[in-house]
């Protein structure tokens, strides 16, 4: 079962909805416009604000739904962080779409709101916290995602270890954001 879940949890979070949205709706491709990136941010800087929710709820889908089947299926709770952590990782790396995806905040937000609610609630104050105070999307999701870790291992240990790798992929993913940001030329709202 785990190793079903986790294929399907990779497939599914192949599937970019900021990719098949922009085509649907004639926009420009998210990968070779604006940031770049096939994510919620960039869809709201390209194609406005009701085309960036619903790839934000299509990416948090994508990182909740295969954790909730894992979890009905009685899969514990380090399984379940992996499967969510697979999600993310199609994500990041889509077959769909030669493997040239988003950055997958969104769509672990939606893992970490089934495998831990209150690591998720964190995360997401702090990134919108930290968006209003900076309008940088990239520096609210590096500075948010790792806060998770120490949450974590106080309250759920059993889910540290792929939320960490999950934690390092994802500031990975914003490694020429790291760049931009340390040379003061990141994209602001």
């Amino acid at each position: 079962m785990f190793w079903s879940l986790a294929l399907f949890a990779y497939l599914l979070g192949s599937l970019s909805f900021a990719i098949v949205l922009s085509r649907l709706a004639g926009s420009p491709d998210p990968r070779s416009s604006g940031s770049g990136n096939a994510g919620a941010t960039n869809m709201l800087r390209l194609a406005g604000r009701r085309m960036a929710i619903l790839t934000l709820l299509g990416d948090l889908c994508k990182g909740s739904v295969p954790v909730l089947l894992a979890r009905l299926a009685g899969l514990d709770l380090q399984a379940q962080a992996w499967i969510g952590l697979c999600a993310v990782v199609g994500h990041i790396f889509p077959v769909y779409f030669r493997f040239h995806g988003g950055k997958g905040v969104a769509t672990a937000a939606g893992m970490l709101m089934v495998v831990y609610p209150p690591a998720a609630l964190l995360a997401i104050g702090v990134w919108s916290l930290t968006l209003h105070l900076s309008r940088t999307s990239s520096l609210a999701a590096l500075i948010a995602t790792p806060l998770t870790l120490p949450l974590l291992a106080w309250r759920q240990a059993d889910a540290l270890l792929p939320v960490t790798l999950l934690t390092l992929l994802i500031v990975w993913s914003h490694r020429s954001n790291l760049r931009d940001l340390w040379a003061g030329r990141e994209r602001h709202f």
